[in-house]
This record gives C-alpha cells, structure tokens and sequence, in this order.
C-alpha cells in the first residue's frame, strides 16, 4: 500500500492535459485558454458617449456662454457627422461622438432656451464623459493570457471586443461503469441479496457540480469477459473510465484482471485510507482510468480526493475543493493508522465529525458539507485540534 500524498503525486505526475481544440466562443463557457487572446481592434472603435447629454468642443465653451444645438447622435446611428463652432449636437450614451467634438455634458447640469445650450457644469474638464477610441483595449493588445479561466465575465470580455473563436483545453469524455451482481435499479422490488445501485447517481451528480456531464453510464456484472469488452468499448470514445465496485482482491474482484487485459496500465491499486483502500488507477497511452470501491461512502470520498484532481489536469482548470482548516467540535478516536477522511459538517467555526462513518453508509454524507483529513500519525484528536477540511458543497 502507498500513502495517500504518493498516491496523489502518482495522478498528478501521470495526467497530461488533453489536446487543445478551437471552439466557437458560446462553446467555450468553463474552459481554460490553451492559447493567449489578441485584440483584433480598437474597442471602443470611435469616441463614445458615456452619458446622455449634449457633445462640443471644449475650446468653444471657453469663447461664449452658449451653443446652438444642432442634431443628434444615437447608439447605433452609422451616420457620421462633424460639428461647426459654436454648436452642440444632442447625445446619448453608447453613441460616436461626433467630428468636432471632445466633451460630452450630463444633461442634468444644462438648461435649454430657444434652441441654445446653457452649461451649468463648473467642474467639466475636455473630454468629460467621452471614451476614447481604444480605451478598453487597443488593437494587437494582449486581452486574455493562456490559462485564464472563461468565465461569465471573460465571455462577455471577448465578445464584447468581437472574438468568435478560441483555442481551449477541453472537458475529459468520462464513462460511469457500475459493476456488480447484485446491483438492482431504483424503482424495482428488492429481492434477496440485492441493493439498489446508487453510486451512478452520486457520481453523475457530483460531476455536474463540476459542470460534468457524463457521456454514458453503464452497467456490468461479476464476468471477467463482459466487464473486459465494455472497457474496452468504452476506452474507445473516452478519455476518463470511472468504475465502481470489483477492486478488492476477493473472488468476484475482476476490475484489475480486466484492466490488464485491456492494455491499461496499473500504478496503483491500494492506498493506507479510510474509507477506500482498495484504489485502483491506471492509465492507457493518455486515458485515465479509476477503479473505486463498491461501497457508497468510499466512492464519493475517492472520487473527491482523485477524480477531481486528475479532472483539473486534464482540463488544465479550477476543478477543486476549497480546502480550510477548522478546530474538532467533538474529539474523535482512529481505530487503524491510515489517513481518515471523515464526513463532517463545517458550521464556519467549528467542524463536527458525523455519525455512521462507515463506508457502505451513507445517511451522514447525505447531511455532511465537508471531509476532515485526519493524517496517518493522528491517534486520539481532543476537541479543538485544528484539522484540515475539503468543503464538498
């Protein structure tokens, strides 16, 4: 068996990320730039208006007092105009400035009177309220460097200055295989030695709060020859397998023997924790394979602590838990010196362990927000230890 942090620099070392692919903007929402971003113009690409109000020549409001409005300019009027000395032409806000102007007045600090202007602005200084050609960014500028995170705002960003496509690391093809006999679906009567699958639904849903979809679930049972021909297949439009179930050593644990069989390399299979010793990763040339234990609790925990990491390199992104530290609401005794990864709940002071912590349950880790690392040389924690939390929710 390996330490957890082995086995966790063993993934990171393994998983490259995947291929970069040119995608249409609207496509690229929660990916990360493989490649840096240029401005392809000035934007704004004319003076704009950034107020409703009245445009002139600052040096003509330094001759006289009043202007005499002629025309207007609207956001979305093509038509380009100059002004003559003296005049002011109505604005509103988004609109080009027109020739000949370089000031724009709110218009809550002018009075109108027989078609003149009259400022009443005496802090308004040449080029008040105008954005200049260029202002956000100018054209061959660097808008957004490799790595950066699109999201919402970033979207908005590069559309907002007329980027149409971007190269981007994409999101990993993940395939769900559930394996075991006694496995029965949600909805149909129990019969003896049977339980309800659940784990595809716990995965599916953790993965969507990565904004993961999985691209098929799949069932398998205990045969060493179906499970290797729906690896396989699966290996074809994948670039992740997540497997639950059959990792263990006992009589009806195929998972490893069908890896191999595939052509998948194993680097580990058990880990020095709890829940989910029994760990199973491997890789195939740039494919990424997790065989995670049967039993609820040990395939959430793993996935979490894992999956997710390996998912972040893949996508070169921000897949990740928030990690805290916290003081132990209620001491908490390990029975065995592996690291423990508990069920809790982290109120924003305190962290309490949570009852039923054994790996087949699952009614705490339903009401839990968070795991608690216990190391390996924690023994017996007192109320107040600070410990590390991975906040799931």
């Amino acid at each position: 068996m390996i330490s957890v942090s082995e086995a966790k620099k063993i993934i990171d070392d393994a998983v490259r990320p995947l291929d970069p692919v040119k995608v249409l903007l609207q496509d690229a929402w929660d990916t990360t730039l493989a490649e840096d971003v240029f401005a392809t113009q000035d934007i704004p690409a004319y003076p704009q208006s950034s107020m409703d109000g009245y445009a002139f020549s600052f040096s003509d409001l330094q001759k006289q007092k009043q202007l005499a409005i002629v025309g207007e300019s609207a956001a979305g009027n093509r038509k380009e105009f100059t002004l003559k000395v003296n005049t002011a032409s109505r604005i509103f806000t988004g609109a080009a400035v027109p020739g000949g102007a370089d000031t724009v007045v709110m218009q809550e600090k002018v009075k109108v009177e027989n078609g003149q202007l009259i400022i009443e602005d005496e802090a308004l200084i040449k080029g008040s309220n105008v954005r200049s050609s260029g202002s956000e960014i100018k054209k061959g500028d660097l808008a957004m460097p490799k790595g950066s995170y699109l999201s919402a705002a970033a979207m908005g960003f590069l559309a907002g200055i007329g980027i149409m496509h971007v190269v981007v690391h994409p999101k990993p093809t993940i395939t769900i295989i559930v394996t075991g006999n006694e496995l029965k679906s949600v909805g149909e009567p129990l019969q003896y030695g049977e339980v309800y699958e659940s784990n595809s639904f716990a995965l599916a849903a953790a993965l969507k709060h990565f904004h993961l979809t999985p691209h098929k679930i799949l069932k398998a049972v205990d045969d060493p020859a179906v499970l290797k021909r729906i690896m396989e297949s699966a290996l074809d439009g994948s670039d992740m397998l997540i497997l639950t179930g059959g990792v263990s050593v006992g009589e009806y644990d195929f998972v490893t023997g069908a890896a191999q069989e595939c052509g998948i390399k194993t680097l580990f299979h058990k880990i020095k924790q709890r829940p989910g010793k029994p760990l199973f990763f491997g890789m195939k040339n740039e494919k990424v394979i997790f065989g995670l234990p049967g039993n609820p609790s040990s395939v959430l925990t793993c996935f979490y602590e894992y999956v997710i990491p390996a998912i972040r390199k893949m996508t070169n992104g921000h897949q990740q838990l928030m990690v805290l530290k916290a003081p132990l609401a209620t001491p908490f005794k390990k029975i065995i010196p592996f690291t423990q990864f508990l069920k809790g709940y982290y109120d924003g002071t305190t962290v309490l362990p949570l009852a039923s912590q054994e790996s087949y349950k699952m009614n705490s880790f339903a009401k839990s927000n968070c795991l608690i690392v216990l190391e390996e040389k924690d023994e017996e924690c007192i109320k107040g230890d600070i410990k590390e939390i991975h906040l799931i929710i």
